[in-house]
């Protein structure tokens, strides 16, 4: 390998390092970050299935301001509205 190759792969390293959750949080205040595998666990205990939606940035803005007055998460009020519109 190369010396420029060498020098590009342990660029790469430092930056993943950086990169990585946790890896340049300071102090003890720190949010606790909660691994990906353990949260689709959570998820699949709780009967939570992904479901990608792409939706006009307005109609956004109003699930997100709901959720805000409600104090609740957004996926919470989304499943809501959903209900209650398929009950329609």
């Amino acid at each position: 390998m190369k010396k420029t190759g060498m020098a590009k792969s342990d660029a790469k390293k430092l930056m993943g390092k950086i990169a990585a959750p946790g890896g340049a949080s300071f102090g003890s205040g720190a949010p606790v970050v909660i691994d990906r595998r353990e949260q689709r666990k959570r998820d699949q205990a709780l009967g939570l299935v992904p479901f990608a939606v792409k939706l006009n940035s307005d109609l956004i803005q109003q699930l997100q301001t709901l959720a805000k007055e409600r104090g609740i998460d957004l996926n919470e009020v989304t499943a809501e509205i959903l209900i209650k519109g398929l009950k329609a």
